[in-house]
């Protein structure tokens, strides 16, 4: 493997929101790309496809294949994917490849992935994503972890990203994103739950005005549109992550109650997205009301229709 890690290959497995932003800006320094997704081979996954024709990323056709040539493999699935995906490139994996993985599983998910690559003679590296990627891309703030993390770190700040160490022990990075997810991800779910049962007593205004003099920091009509958009377009994703925070709960010795409740919100929403409530999925109406009380109507409509007497589900 070249020392230089612009002359790498970067193998994605995933191609979703987060695959391929940051295929984007590797192909802007001129970082040769290839990408894999089991979504790859769907029909109406042609907009996946030409998006990596689009800006010259290679397709690989199964995680061997991807593995087989990569310098460095990204892995940015859904939690619940982390180590079966670990699982299905370790055999291919060539000796001294890097595997950082950009997923947002537990510590124990993590150290079993870790143990599946460096099993293999691969290197792995845990990645903990410590703010939402799109208004940041590959400078996304990146915690490491890992014994390779050291090594790794400054080889990824080459290609752009902005990768600081955690802790050479595994696990550490992803336990400060996962109590972290308890409370970002927990409070969208909150302002979901509270906000549309809001609306529905019609005292929105009110809670909206208390919220702002208890927290004046927060512009609650701006943050609240901004958290029903995103979970209602990535609430499934969100749920898998918020499950993983439950198990590192659980690992840590506590009941997770709260994050339990947050993943099942989640859900809800992304159940509720899937079957068209907040309009077609790749549309311009989709999930981009400024105003978080459209959704919150469409949710109130919903369950008047369901005849379940305005409560919120």
């Amino acid at each position: 493997m070249s020392g230089d890690p612009k002359s790498w290959k970067v193998g994605l497995i995933g191609y979703g929101e987060v695959g391929r932003i940051l295929s984007e800006d590797l192909r802007k320094a001129g970082v040769a790309v290839a990408a894999f997704d089991i979504k790859f081979d769907d029909d109406r996954a042609a907009p996946l496809r030409e998006h990596a024709a689009g800006i010259g990323v290679q397709l690989a056709w199964s995680h061997a294949d991807l593995a087989g040539q990569a310098d460095l493999i990204i892995s940015a699935v859904t939690a619940s994917q982390a180590v079966p995906v670990a699982e299905a490139c370790a055999p291919a994996i060539r000796q001294g490849t890097w595997y950082l993985d950009f997923n947002s599983a537990s510590p124990g998910a993590k150290q079993r992935a870790a143990a599946l690559i460096d099993g293999a003679h691969g290197r792995y590296v845990e990645g903990a994503v410590m703010t939402s990627v799109p208004p940041h891309r590959i400078k996304v703030p990146l915690l490491l972890g890992g014994g390779g993390a050291r090594e790794l770190a400054p080889l990824l700040v080459t290609l752009g990203f902005d990768a600081k160490v955690s802790s050479e022990q595994l696990g550490v990075a992803s336990a400060v994103k996962m109590c972290r997810s308890i409370m970002i991800k927990g409070l969208e779910a909150m302002v979901i739950e509270s906000f549309t049962t809001a609306r529905a007593y019609g005292v929105e205004d009110a809670v909206l005005a208390s919220l702002k003099e208890t927290f004046p920091g927060i512009d609650w009509e701006k943050q609240g549109a901004y958290f029903f958009q995103r979970v209602i377009e990535h609430g499934r994703r969100r749920a898998e992550e918020v499950r993983e925070v439950a198990e590192t709960v659980r690992e840590a010795g506590l009941t997770p109650w709260s994050a339990q409740g947050t993943a099942e919100r989640q859900a809800w929403v992304a159940d509720l997205a899937d079957d068209g409530l907040f309009g077609a999925r790749g549309s311009k109406e989709f999930a981009r009301s400024v105003d978080w009380r459209t959704e919150a109507d469409r949710i109130l409509a919903m369950l008047k229709a369901e005849d379940k007497g305005g409560r919120v589900g």
